[in-house]
């Protein structure tokens, strides 16, 4: 996984979340993102926006197939 930069949307969610929402997103986290945080090379806030910004992405395209498999049953059950 290519690390990337925070872009300043997700790092202003990023710095207004809670205490135990940063947690679940540490927790979350893959462990070279989280590595580049303990390392210093990104601070937490950039890792955790990082992480907003993955998760988004993946849940946009999860909707996305979903959207497809809902419309190909809806094919088949008129079969």
């Amino acid at each position: 996984m290519k690390i990337k930069i925070a872009s300043d949307e997700y790092l202003e969610k990023a710095k207004h979340l809670s205490e135990e929402e940063m947690e679940k997103l540490q927790f979350r986290m893959r462990g070279k993102l989280f590595r580049r945080a303990e390392d210093q090379k990104l601070t937490m806030t950039e890792a955790i926006a990082i992480q907003l910004e993955i998760e988004d992405m993946e849940l946009q395209e999860w909707r996305k197939k979903r959207q497809e498999m809902l419309a190909s049953d809806k094919g088949d059950k008129k079969k």
